[in-house]
């Protein structure tokens, strides 16, 4: 799916097939840990932003790695809710029915790469053409037939809509992590589809335990 500004333009069946296969190792795409590559990988894993992170489009945000290996990584910011796309108008200019529809997700802003394109991130419980599992049991499915699923009352149990995406070259990842950009934390559903995207930071610091305020550029990844 190829955005434009203000909204969205009719399109293909295609929501960003050629970026998953791109952004998502064959390694992940088989949904094995890139562990077992021998490297310290984080696919499936949660990235929580540290209060000092000195980028501000990340700032308190909670990032699903949907890809992570010597590569490089590619993840989606699953806490930036898109204000102004409800996601019936969404199917309207994507001409997809039924409309009303019987189910919604949330649409979020996934990163600052490649703003035009849509992501769906869900459960791995429905796939189709374009789905492409990572582990975790996590999917990313690049084809608009699971929009019009969701929109009928099927498709997975849970999912979300992300356009764009972060991304990061060989090591960069590392290189923030080791400054302490970063915490980690395994995925699970309650975080990454939480129904308040404005709390979602706070929920996934609470799964570590950890208290925002006790936080310091001295803290390490989980």
């Amino acid at each position: 799916m190829r955005l434009n500004d203000p909204m969205v333009k009719p399109c293909s069946a295609s929501l960003a097939g050629y970026e998953v296969r791109r952004h998502i190792s064959p390694m992940a795409r088989k949904g094995k840990p890139a562990a077992d590559k021998g490297g310290d990988y984080l696919t499936g894993h949660l990235l929580i932003a540290m209060p000092g992170m000195d980028d501000p489009r990340f700032a308190q945000s909670v990032v699903c790695l949907c890809s992570h290996s010597a590569e490089g990584a590619m993840g989606l910011m699953v806490n930036r809710p898109l204000d102004g796309l409800p996601f019936d108008k969404l199917l309207k200019q994507l001409d997809l029915k039924p409309v009303p529809s019987q189910r919604q997700i949330r649409l979020v802003s996934g990163g600052p790469v490649e703003a035009g394109r849509g992501f769906v991130l869900h459960t791995d419980d429905w796939s189709a053409e374009g789905s492409v599992a990572f582990g975790a049991g996590l999917a990313l499915t690049a084809s608009v037939d699971i929009l019009s699923a969701i929109a009928g009352g099927g498709g997975p149990r849970e999912g979300l809509l992300a356009l764009g995406y972060a991304g990061w070259a060989a090591g960069q990842l590392e290189e923030e992590i080791q400054r302490n950009s970063w915490l980690s934390v395994p995925a699970d559903e309650a975080l990454l589809f939480h129904e308040n995207a404005n709390t979602a930071w706070q929920a996934a610091l609470a799964k570590l335990k950890v208290n925002p305020a006790w936080l310091s550029s001295a803290a390490g990844h989980a």
